[in-house]
């Protein structure tokens, strides 16, 4: 079962980045093979969270290089992302655990500078909620 955890953890960990991983596959088939909840939420959260701490710094030092040619990011996608960002706030974390869009607000979190425990708190429990509300809708289809 450790093999398991330590999947879960990389998938998790993976879909917090930029590419295109679905942790909650991996978490769902756990739990349908009779895994602990409480763990496998503990350790997809964990490693979702950490895999948004990746974005979190790209998005704090690749600033100083947005002079260069290759940097992939507008000026005026960045002041868009930065004035939506300044709207709403760091409470906009909550929804970091979106499909689409959660993991350009981890970025932006790190690009305004956003401070690392404030960003763990929130973007843990919009993460954690998530895992908890996959291991409820197993429960209820095994009803």
């Amino acid at each position: 079962m450790l093999t398991s955890y330590i999947g879960l953890f990389i998938s998790a960990f993976l879909a917090a980045t930029v590419l295109p991983f679905y942790s909650e596959v991996v978490l769902f088939a756990l739990l349908r093979a009779g895994g602990d909840p409480l763990i496998l939420v503990m350790v997809a959260s964990l490693g979702n969270t950490l895999g948004a701490v990746v974005n979190w710094y790209l998005g704090k030092f690749l600033l100083h290089y947005q002079d260069r040619r290759w940097f992939y990011i507008k000026p005026e996608q960045l002041t868009r992302a930065q004035n939506w960002y300044s709207r709403y706030g760091y409470w906009s974390l909550l929804l970091a655990w979106l499909p689409i869009g959660g993991d350009a607000l981890t970025f932006i979190a790190g690009i305004m500078k956003v401070r690392l425990w404030i960003f763990l708190v929130l973007v843990g429990a919009g993460k954690t909620a998530r895992y908890v509300s996959i291991v409820y809708l197993n429960n209820w289809l095994s009803i």
